[in-house]
């Protein structure tokens, strides 16, 4: 198993990266919070929603397969019902790379999601948010001090 922080360091390495759960509506959503922080570090990155044509003033893709040129990893920010299926499609298309986004509460983890993407091969990071890792905010940067120090990320993935 990898640490942490190198599972952490090849994730963001990657370039293009897609953000599943975008929502259209105005309100705070984590997965377009998520989306907006990699976008303006430089990532091409894809806004995932299977009923939204645009999020973000962005084309708005309604699957994974729907793509074009595929992604090198994807942030799994959607109700944790659905993170088995996600997965499950990043298997399909043999992407190798999950973040599953945890932060306060249960976030989108899933222990049967994230045993399964093991199961097929795939690095899984089932807990903390890119935004704690990528040119961290002040109130990122706590949370990941925080949740390390009370052993809320494991150090091995």
């Amino acid at each position: 198993m990898p640490t942490l922080d190198k599972a952490v360091q090849d994730f963001l390495a990657q370039k293009r990266i897609a953000v599943t759960g975008v929502s259209r509506r105005k309100k705070v959503q984590p997965a377009n919070l998520i989306y907006r922080k990699l976008r303006k570090a430089g990532y091409e990155v894809f806004a995932v929603n299977p009923v939204a044509e645009e999020v973000e003033g962005d084309p708005c893709h309604a699957s994974l397969e729907a793509i074009p040129g595929g992604v090198d990893g994807v942030v799994v920010a959607t109700d944790p019902s659905v993170a088995k299926q996600v997965i499950s499609d990043c298997a399909d298309l043999g992407i190798s790379r999950v973040w599953v986004h945890r932060s306060i509460g249960q976030g989108s983890a899933s222990p049967d999601a994230v045993e399964f993407g093991r199961e097929k091969g795939i690095t899984v990071i089932p807990a903390g948010c890119p935004m704690m890792y990528c040119n961290p905010d002040p109130v990122h940067r706590c949370m990941c001090w925080f949740y390390k120090a009370t052993c809320r990320i494991p150090q091995h993935v």
